[in-house]
């Protein structure tokens, strides 16, 4: 199972390492093994969507990013400006924790907080993105975003000794789930089933395969809100057919549990917290100091 990469010029993404996990293995009765996509140069595996994204409109003659996010694709896009030496501007939403806005602006972008929610600050960059010369980056939704976070179906069939069994994924928009999909078109493995993990109040997969397409949650009352959005991408729907896609959703305490546990079994100095990279083995930058301290008091009283 081979195929070119899509992603022809450079890359602003690394390739990052597949690696098993004992303790998960344990869990799950079978090897499983975790794409360490926290190695990435923006933190996270946005930058490969992102990134190529936005190349690909510098060539079309965009001089300006402006992206919406409330976390790691806002991240990737500001990273990427700055290699690409264009200025950035990233809405996000007020529910932003003022760790990222700081970061964001660490990597010399503007930032300009608006609306309750992703989708209230997405229509903000919309307005904003006018300019002819101005390139809107979204933060899931584009079938270029999805042709770079392709590239780590590339990787894993390359990494892997055989097929894997199954891909697990959780899902905000639904952008890395469509490159995942996308890439086992490309490579004519839509044999390997998808499993897609959600939080509760933040489940617009699980709603849209209910419902038989896309459609609005409303509100996102689950923890993890700058993670969510309203409404899964249409992209979802036009790839996965032919594709054995599961949904599956839990609490925000069992998925802040499970973190702690697979931190504590990795023997982390300082826990990862933070749903939205557990399924797909990689790392947020919200820690905790020590399991009883301050920021987990403040989250388990949250639940």
């Amino acid at each position: 199972m081979t195929a070119a990469s899509p992603v022809k010029s450079s890359p602003l993404h690394v390739v990052s390492p597949l690696v098993p996990s004992n303790m998960l293995s344990v869990v799950c009765g079978q090897q499983a093994l975790l794409k360490l996509e926290n190695i990435q140069p923006s933190g996270s595996f946005k930058i490969r969507g992102i990134g190529h994204y936005i190349q690909k409109s510098t060539e079309k003659g965009c001089a300006q990013v402006i992206s919406s996010s409330g976390g790691n694709a806002g991240m990737a896009a500001a990273y990427s400006s700055k290699v690409l030496k264009i200025p950035a501007t990233i809405v996000l939403p007020m529910s932003t924790p003022s760790f990222m806005i700081s970061k964001l602006k660490q990597e010399e972008a503007d930032v300009l907080v608006h609306g309750e929610v992703w989708d209230v600050a997405h229509k903000k960059a919309i307005t904003m993105a006018k300019n002819k010369k101005c390139c809107l980056v979204h933060p899931f939704d584009h079938p270029d975003i999805w042709e770079g976070h392709s590239t780590i179906v590339d990787e894993i069939l390359e990494q892997s000794t055989e097929a894997p069994a199954a891909i697990v994924v959780s899902v905000g928009g639904g952008g890395l789930l469509c490159g995942i999909l996308s890439g086992l078109h490309r490579h004519g493995a839509t044999d390997i089933p998808v499993v897609a993990m959600e939080t509760e109040g933040a489940h617009c997969l699980r709603a849209a395969l209910d419902a038989g397409k896309p459609v609005s949650i409303g509100e996102i009352p689950s923890i993890a809100k700058t993670l969510g959005a309203l409404c899964v991408t249409q992209g979802v729907f036009d790839l996965k057919e032919g594709i054995q896609l599961s949904s599956h959703v839990v609490s925000d305490k069992q998925a802040v549990e499970a973190c702690i546990n697979f931190a504590v079994g990795l023997s982390l100095h300082q826990p990862v917290l933070g749903t939205e990279d557990l399924g797909r083995g990689t790392f947020t930058d919200t820690y905790l100091s020590k399991p009883h301290g301050g920021l987990w008091k403040d989250f388990t009283e949250s639940l």
